[in-house]
């Protein structure tokens, strides 16, 4: 039995942060609009990523106050944490943030297919849909928004022990006596501060001589301190070399320091990296052209190099925020509906590390700068230099600018301190407002905020 093809305006696979807002715009501007989802609406980030993983942090950040009690001239009690609320806690809010992005959708009237997506031509796509059956959908804008997952390294005996990744450790319901993170990165970090504040003894085996390998050294160095202080044993330069199952955990052998060490965990998770979801798309009996990790290459328009094909978020291989995904949504809404020409040149990166105290970045490193043979100045203050990081207690870290020597222009930024996120957003603006330096530095701010503490670091240069 043929299946008939249904006929709509375009096709959005994947219901991210950048798919489901333009499913809705295209809808609400009167365009028939089918999505393709396979698991939830919403995407890695409400799902797996930022808000899960955050909502978790906070908790995280509770028990690690409730400890410090005494700090403060609080006096508290035994502190425990039951993860089976922390977990319900995180379910709830996910739930909530999902359900959203489907009365979003329903309410544009956009048509949302749950099952799994294949190009079967440059404008046809099958549908094997979750309830049974199969459709055939046909348009002549066809978005690819499947994002990406996350991926084992190759570790022998690691694909046959209980490994957890980042998804599934937010689902246990009980604190580990002692995780072994593998990797340490952005998320790996995140969750080894998260649940060294739950109580776990917390191992982190990093392949390279830093953590958080693409900041600046002394970035790196400070945020591996803070790591230490808070507990966390952090091996450098260690290569894990075999994994096994053993009784009550898992034990890693990793080679560090010429030797090789014996780690026994009661849990594994794994966070050395991510890979994208275009396995079983069918892009090449579309002649959609991929990179050699699998990412799907793009323009500055986000267009692949077949017409009417596009592809937003983390699975064209860009910076892989939801912020960035969302702003690809804004890139494709102007040049779809508006006959706009916008593209991704130039635009800002900024970022933040959910590790307390937090990483904000934007804009270039130190390194970087000096890597394109900038010629730039650096303002750098010590966060025990700002009155409210000492009010509130929580000096660790530090500011950091990066600024052309010659203009006074704001070129990048790192801030490793409190509400860093927040400070780095501040010194964002102003670059995108093209402001010199001396703005900030003799702006009047109000005291006692995070935000006067610009004042004095620009003072210093």
């Amino acid at each position: 039995m043929t299946t008939a093809t249904s006929r709509y305006d375009a096709i959005v696979i994947g219901s991210g942060q950048g798919g489901n807002p333009l499913a809705t715009a295209l809808a609400n501007a009167g365009r028939r609009v089918a999505m393709i989802e396979r698991q939830h609406v919403g995407g890695t980030c409400i799902n797996e990523g930022c808000t899960p993983t955050k909502t978790m942090v906070a908790s995280g950040r509770v028990a690690y106050l409730a400890r410090r009690g005494a700090d403060y001239g609080v006096r508290t009690g035994d502190v425990a944490v039951d993860m089976t609320r922390v977990r319900q806690r995180k379910r709830d809010i996910v739930d909530s943030f999902r359900s959203g992005g489907e009365r979003r959708l329903a309410n544009a009237h956009v048509e949302l297919l749950m099952g799994e997506g294949e190009l079967t031509s440059p404008d046809t796509v099958a549908v094997e849909l979750r309830e049974g059956g199969r459709r055939v959908l046909q348009a002549g804008t066809i978005v690819i928004n499947a994002g990406c997952r996350p991926a084992a390294p190759p570790v022998p005996g690691l694909d046959a022990v209980p490994a957890l990744d980042s998804t599934s450790i937010m689902e246990l319901d009980v604190v580990p006596e002692h995780l072994l993170v593998l990797g340490g990165g952005y998320v790996g970090l995140e969750f080894a501060q998260m649940f060294r504040r739950f109580g776990a003894r917390v191992t982190v085996v990093q392949r390279g001589p830093a953590l958080l390998a693409r900041e600046d050294a002394d970035v790196a160095e400070a945020v591996a301190g803070i790591m230490r202080e808070d507990g966390i044993e952090a091996l450098l330069d260690a290569e894990a070399t075999t994994a096994a199952a053993v009784p009550g955990g898992v034990r890693l052998e990793v080679r560090v320091d010429g030797e090789t060490r014996a780690l026994e965990g009661s849990h594994l998770l794994v966070a050395a990296g991510r890979r994208p979801n275009t396995d079983g798309l069918g892009l090449e009996a579309a002649g959609v052209e991929t990179d050699r990790r699998g990412y799907v290459r793009v323009d500055e328009r986000l267009r692949t190099n077949v017409p009417g094909i596009y592809a937003i978020g983390d699975v064209n291989g860009g910076p892989a925020f939801t912020h960035i995904s969302y702003d690809d949504f804004r890139i494709l809404r102007a040049n779809l509906l508006e006959g706009g020409g916008a593209t991704t040149t130039g635009r800002l990166v900024p970022y933040t590390v959910f590790i307390d105290p937090q990483l904000g970045r934007v804009g270039l490193s130190e390194a970087e700068a000096a890597a394109a043979g900038r010629d730039v100045r650096v303002a750098k203050m010590p966060m025990s230099h700002v009155a409210r990081a000492l009010e509130v207690d929580e000096p660790r870290g530090f500011m950091k600018a990066v600024v052309d020597a010659g203009t006074g222009q704001i070129l990048g930024c790192a801030v490793l301190g409190l509400e860093g996120g927040e400070l780095m957003a501040a010194l964002q603006v102003a670059m995108m407002g093209h402001l010199p330096y001396t703005a900030l530095r003799d702006a009047v701010f109000a005291h006692p905020t995070l935000a006067e503490s610009l004042n004095n670091l620009f003072a210093s240069m």
